[in-house]
Parts: structure tokens; sequence; C-alpha cells
């Protein structure tokens, strides 16, 4: 019992204690949460303060904003405005031109109208005037023959024999001085003639030949380009000799020179400049020079390949030189280097069917226009073709090649039969439906398009634009389409052809409808 007593009371003990302990850590977690309550509390606090903070940045940031894209919208409305106003300005001009055209026209007719009108009143006059002469014609003519004693055909068998020797005399002085006049006439109706024909298509012409059109990304650049009063553009036009046209156009300069190596210059130069950023006159002539000297490279690569390419060995450095500039310039819309490529080729084969030396042939089809890139003013005014000619003969050709190019427009007389070769391929060139006159782009165009309009029928399978436009070949698949069908389908395709498009001359439509049975032997 003295252990037991001892024991309990020593466990009590630990018992009270353990109590007082687990009070004490009550009171402290309650202290921990009320204060942590108190931070939680703080940090909500803070954080709606600054949520609202935030919130009145964004709006304020979101106001500007609308500002500046409610500015920049009003600034492209007035431009389109303003865009607005001057088409219907030019619309309002053309209409009030138009007007008064009209009433030209409608005045021009009436007095045409009138005129008509007094035309048939003295038609009906003279009818009435002829009838009488012809009465009294007769009356005369028989007291003539009464107070005569001769009959009409005796006496006029008489006057024409007394007449006929100062007839003769009189004829051959009028018919000298008829065919003086009509010579006359003749040089001056050609000169009109001449003169109303370059008068309708030389703008044309000189617009196709002599003007370049520069692209920018902006409109921006165009002031660059310009510069401080004027003085880069000055520079440019100063170190390349192209005449730079800066004007409404958006987003493009005009470049405008009849040299067209200048005008390649210039493009070449303003590209690398506006590329680089640094415009200034300093800049401005170090650009040109570099691009001039890469210019006379490319023009020599150009003759180099064009000649490798042809076969033809032997050429003088300058005519190898006149060769890569014909790459610059055009004949009739007709690229020169293009055409001469072709003509020699026509040349060779053509010599070749013939019996005679096919590369003299060739050598004188690719020289036949080298005239038409003269180097000095003073060549311009010389016939290209006798141009050509003492050039080649100054840098020994052959007899044959120059006279083959100097008589090609039968300047002179033609010795050899490469002369007429020469002549008839540079026609056969020249004459190719969209070799001349049309960009050579629009002209590869029209022959997609004629393939295009033959695959936008059902059953086509293949279709092909061959003799240069002049022939669409359409093959068919011999399941879908039956020989009726074919038939109908090339009038169809010609009818589509006909109404859609505008090209010279006439399309052939051929439909090729074929069974194939393909096996394979082991």
């Amino acid at each position: 019992m003295d252990n037991i007593i001892p024991i309990i009371v020593g466990a009590v003990g630990l018992l009270i204690g353990f109590i007082i302990a687990k009070f004490l850590e009550k009171g402290k977690a309650s202290r921990t949460i009320a204060n942590a309550k108190k931070e939680a509390e703080s940090i909500l606090k803070s954080a709606s303060k600054d949520g609202d903070n935030i919130k009145k940045d964004k709006i304020f940031q979101a106001k500007e904003r609308f500002l500046e894209l409610k500015a920049e919208h009003e600034k492209v409305i007035l431009g389109k405005e303003k865009k607005m106003s001057e088409a219907e300005k030019r619309t309002r001009d053309k209409e009030s031109q138009t007007t008064s055209e009209l009433a030209k026209s409608k005045n021009l007719n009436q007095q045409l109208e009138r005129k008509l009108k007094d035309v048939e009143h003295k038609s009906e006059f003279f009818d009435k005037k002829q009838s009488e002469l012809e009465k009294l014609h007769k009356s005369k003519v028989q007291q003539l023959e009464v107070i005569s004693g001769l009959s009409a055909d005796d006496a006029k068998n008489q006057l024409m024999e007394s007449l006929k020797e100062t007839a003769k005399s009189d004829a051959m002085t009028y018919l000298q001085t008829t065919m003086e006049e009509a010579k006359l006439t003749a040089q001056q109706e050609a000169r009109k003639i001449v003169i109303n024909t370059i008068q309708r298509i030389g703008a044309e012409e000189a617009i196709e030949n002599c003007v370049s059109v520069f692209n920018l990304e902006s409109d921006d650049v165009k002031g660059r380009i310009i510069g401080r009063e004027g003085r880069n553009i000055r520079a440019l036009e100063s170190a390349t000799g192209v005449e730079i046209i800066v004007d409404d156009t958006p987003d493009a300069i005009i470049l405008s020179c009849f040299d067209s190596v200048r005008r390649e210059v210039a493009r070449l130069s303003l590209h690398k400049l506006v590329t680089d950023g640094r415009i200034h006159p300093a800049r401005i002539e170090e650009i040109v020079r570099k691009t001039e000297k890469q210019i006379d490279t490319e023009i020599v690569e150009i003759g180099k390949r064009t000649i490798i390419d042809l076969g033809i060995h032997g050429l003088h450095p300058e005519l190898i030189k006149a060769v890569g500039r014909m790459k610059y310039r055009s004949s009739y819309g007709q690229n020169l280097l293009q055409h001469s490529r072709e003509v020699a080729k026509l040349c060779g084969v053509m010599a070749a069917e013939m019996g005679l030396n096919a590369k003299v042939a060739k050598r004188a089809g690719l020289l036949h226009d080298i005239g038409k890139v003269p180097n000095t003013e003073a060549e311009v005014e010389t016939p290209h073709a006798i141009l050509g000619m003492q050039w080649a003969e100054k840098y020994g050709e052959k007899p044959d090649v120059c006279n083959a190019i100097g008589a090609h427009h039968d300047e002179i007389e033609m010795k050899t039969l490469i002369s007429p070769i020469v002549q008839v391929c540079d026609a056969i060139s020249g004459a190719r439906p969209g070799a001349r006159r049309q960009v050579m782009d629009s002209y590869i165009q029209r022959l997609k398009d004629l393939e295009e309009i033959a695959f936008g029928f059902g059953g086509v399978q293949k279709a092909y634009a061959i003799q240069a436009g002049r022939e669409l070949r359409v093959i068919v698949e011999s399941e879908k389409v039956n020989d009726d069908k074919a038939a109908e389908l090339s009038f169809e395709i010609s009818q589509k052809i006909q109404t859609d498009m505008t090209y010279p001359g006439q399309v052939k439509v051929t439909v090729i409808r074929e069974t194939r049975a393909v096996n394979v032997a082991k």
C-alpha cells in the first residue's frame, strides 16, 4: 500500500500537468488563429486596393488605344473620301466632255441631213437639165446635117481625122503632166500616211519602249528618294541620265529614258538604295557606278551565253557586247535578243534544208539587227541594216554575213543565198502570232486561257494550245464522250473562245477521241 500511494499521487500529478499543457496549447492556437485572420483581412484589403488600381490603369489604357484607333480610322476614312471625291470629279469631267461631244455629234448629224437633202434637190435639178440638153443636142445635130449636107457620122469621121494628130500631141503632153502631178501627189499622200501613223501609234510605242515602273512598298519612301530640296533625285538623274517622275501614282515611281540600259541601271540602283536605306548623293553615285559595272558584266555574259547556245564561235568581243545589249532593246514590242535568236535558229534550219552552210546562216541571223543598238548619237541617223553591216565589216565578219545584214531590208543588193534566207526568217519571226505588239506575258497568258477554257468542259482529259495559239488540241476520254458528243464539244469550245477571248486571226479547235487497248507480254 505504501508503494501504491506514491504511484497514484505521481499519476495524478502527471494527469494534472497534461491537462494544464493542453489548456496552454489551446490558448496559443486561438491566438494564432486570430492573428492569421487579421493578416488574411489585411492581405485581402491590399489585394482589393491593388486590383482597383490595375483596373483603373487598364481602363485608361483601353481608352487611349480606342482614341488612337479612332484617329487612325478617321484618317483612313478621310483618305477614302478624298479619293472618292477625286474620282467623282473625274467622272463629272468625263460626263461633261461626253455631253459636249454628243451635242457636237448631234449638230453634225443635223448638218449632214441638210446637206443630203440639198444633194437630192440638186440631183433632181441636174437630171432635168440633162434631159433638156439631150433634146437640144439632137435638134442642133439635125440642123447642122441640113446646113452642111453631111450626116452626123460623116462629119464625125472628118473631124476625127483632122484632130487626130493634134489630139496625139495634146494627149502626150497631158499624160506627162498628169504623171508628174501623180508622183508629187503620191509623195505628199505617203508623207501624210506616215505622219498619221506616227501620230496614232507613236505614243503607245514610246511608252512601251521608253518607260519603266519602279514599285515601292509604301509612299513614305518617295520622300526619302526625293531628298531635302530634291537633292537626292537630282543626283540620281544626273548619275543615270534617266528622268525620274514622282507623281500621284500610288506605290510607284516612273523611270523615263530612250536608252533601256540606262533605265535598267536606274531601276537596279533604286532597288539597292531603297533596300539599303541609306539615300544621299554620295551613296547614290557609288551605287550607280557599281550597278553600271554590274550591267556591263551582265551584257557580256548574256552575249557569251547566246553565242554558246547557238554554236557560234570566233565572234569579236565588241559584237558579243552588241548581242548582249540587244536584251535591253525591243522592236515593235518584241524583245530584240529573243527575236535575233529565233531568226538565227530559223536561218540554220532553212540553210541546212537547202544544202548551205548552216553556221554562217546562224551567224548572219543573230547579227542582222545589231545596228539597232548604236553606241553614239551620230550612229542613230544611219539605217540599222547599213550600220550593222558596217560594224560586221569593221570587226572582220565574212562578206556573206555582211551582205546578209545589210540587205535584209533591201537597202543594198543581195549577192549571196544567205541574204534572202535572213530576210525571210526575219519576216517569219516578226509575223508569228504574239511576237510583236504584244507583251510576252500576255501572249503566254492567252495560251493558258485557251487550255483552261477546254478544261472547263466535261470529259476533257488533256488540252494543248499549239501553232502559237492558232490551234487548240483537246483529248477527251472515250468512255465519257462519244463521236457525236466530240463534234458537239468542238463546236461549244470554239463558241466559248469566240465569246470570251480576244485574239488575232483564227483558232482551230480539234477534239481527239481514241480508244487504246494495252497489254504487256512478260
